[in-house]
């Protein structure tokens, strides 16, 4: 995946629960008429954490275009990249600026933070990082209900200035380039704040893009963190992207930095989260991290029983009987995080007959399931057939949803029993994403054998992929036949496609690597022969 925009924010992020939203009592007064009608009681949004460059490793920049007009479509189809925008008011500093305007658009993008006939300033940002911000009432309440209840609705108010101190002021000029010039420029330093000032002032468009860009710069690194951003913001899609990349991925996902400034709540959710495929240790000492953390915050000594003050009743989602009894002594019964009475009994649990009764859950998670894409209808061997010698056998695969591959279903020796020795490789663009050498025993059937990687990579929609496998072994062996150009399986449907790295005569109508394992969306899966074939 690219990286997110190099520009990131260095100051540490702030605490979800903590920073609610500090409007003053005039504002709160003035926009409670627009947020009542609009949002049912108000919007309850707190400040949104900022991404650092270590929650995400990666630069990216996009532009999205604004809302269509309702003749034309209304896809979200993105637009090349803006010229660069003149500095405030120079725009318009032509005494007949207006015949340079040929559109209703150009005429309003000239008003875009420009004193000119301005009749309200926002005082945006927090004490040490204020910025004075021009602004138009009718073009903003043509674009905000919000806007338009401040301006001119029931309680509106003739002031001539709104202090705004809980948005950045470069998320607020965000939202008024959309409204001004229908342009919408995200970058990862501002993405989040943009959302919560979207939200803020009930600009759906604006918010839609803005969690869009969030998923497709979705990673194991920052999922944790847009977790509890998804959450605060009550966006479920992207709640549920983020689930799907932290299920799958789960060690990497609270091995991250960014997993100890998620808020108690969404840690809580986490620990009781059954599908998380990870193993129970790492779920722990996740949780002592963050535990760790929070009494930084808090300006306390990270002693256990301070630690464990901080984890509340977070600490009996753990699921310490399931840990290897080595796993426990060596850790958690050492760490004082456990009473005496608690490590004792869950000594006992492990080896005594007759178990105590405990206070926490003894069921191991159910983890998520691999499913398997076959791409062959048939196998078979020949005497001349399917042989080595250290070539490269290759395929190129896309798919249309998001999936982790796991790793590969292998051929093993038509000549009886055998050893092999197999690397096993996943490029995208030809970078190495993952490679595993590993080993598997054929037992001389016509079964796969499979072979994984150390841990999921997540394969984005769209893209192709390049699995590789060089194989060391029984110079013969099985090899699939009636090969597929597209599987159909459940909600994801993967295409295959013959690449140039395979060397051994593996293609789409025949050859090696049979399967690919993965994780996707759980559904009753069936396979589909596409009409299409390729050699």
């Amino acid at each position: 995946m690219s990286n997110l925009c190099s520009r990131i924010v260095s100051k540490p992020p702030k605490r979800l629960q903590e920073s609610r939203d500090s409007m003053s009592v005039a504002q709160t007064n003035t926009w409670m008429n627009a947020e009542t009608i609009n949002n049912g009681g108000g919007l309850s949004l707190s400040p949104p954490h900022t991404i650092s460059q270590r929650e995400t490793g990666t630069q990216v920049s996009q532009c999205y275009s604004g809302p269509p007009s309702p003749s034309g479509s209304t896809s979200s189809t993105p637009l090349p990249t803006a010229s660069p925008v003149p500095p405030p008011g120079t725009a318009t500093l032509d005494p007949n600026w207006q015949a340079t305007k040929h559109t209703v658009r150009e005429r309003n993008a000239a008003m875009f933070n420009n004193q000119l006939m301005s009749d309200i300033k926002f005082i945006v940002g927090s004490p040490g990082n204020i910025q004075v911000i021009p602004a138009h009432k009718y073009v903003l309440a043509t674009a905000s209900s919000v806007f338009y209840a401040m301006f001119y609705g029931g309680l509106a108010e003739c002031k001539q200035e709104i202090e705004v101190p809980d948005v950045e002021p470069s998320a607020f000029l965000t939202l008024l380039k959309y409204v001004y010039c229908d342009e919408i420029q995200l970058e990862a330093d501002t993405v989040l704040s943009t959302l919560y000032v979207a939200k803020k002032y009930i600009v759906p468009y604006l918010a839609r893009a803005c969690v869009s860009y969030l998923e497709t710069s979705l990673t194991a690194k920052n999922a944790c963190l847009l977790l509890s951003q998804s959450r605060l913001f009550e966006e479920p899609e992207l709640m549920q992207r983020c689930w799907e990349v932290i299920d799958a991925q789960a060690e990497m996902a609270l091995n991250s930095e960014g997993f100890v400034d998620i808020d108690v709540s969404t840690l809580e959710s986490v620990l009781a989260r059954e599908t998380l495929n990870c193993k129970e240790i790492n779920l722990f000492e996740a949780a002592l991290a963050w535990a760790n953390a929070e009494c930084g915050r808090r300006e306390i000594e990270p002693t256990p029983i301070n630690k464990r003050a901080m984890l509340g009743s977070a600490i009996y989602l753990i699921r310490f009987p399931t840990m290897t009894l080595e796993e426990f002594a060596n850790s958690a019964a050492q760490l004082g995080i456990l009473t005496p009475q608690e490590t004792i009994d869950i000594f006992l649990h492990f080896t005594a007959s007759s178990k105590p009764q405990l206070s926490y859950p003894i069921k191991a998670r159910a983890g998520l399931k691999a499913q398997i894409c076959h791409r062959f209808q048939s196998c078979a061997y020949r005497s001349n057939q399917w042989r080595y010698r250290g070539r490269c056998d290759s395929i190129q695969f896309c798919v249309d949803k998001r999936i982790f591959v796991v790793g590969f279903g292998l051929y093993g020796s038509s000549n009886g029993a055998a050893d092999y020795n197999v690397k096993i490789e996943l490029k995208r663009l030809g970078r190495v994403l993952a490679e595993n050498n590993t080993k598997f025993f054929s037992d001389g059937s016509s079964n796969t054998f499979h072979v994984y990687f150390e841990n999921p990579i997540q394969i984005e929609p769209e893209t192709y992929y390049t699995a590789s496998a060089i194989l060391d072994g029984s110079e013969l062996s099985y090899f699939g036949q009636e090969g597929l150009s597209e599987v159909y399986m459940g909600t994801v449907t993967f295409q295959f496609h013959c690449s140039s790295e395979s060397t051994n005569g593996t293609g789409v109508q025949g050859g090696q690597i049979p399967e690919l394992i993965y994780y996707g969306p759980t559904v009753n899966t069936t396979m589909t022969n596409s009409n299409t074939t390729e050699d």
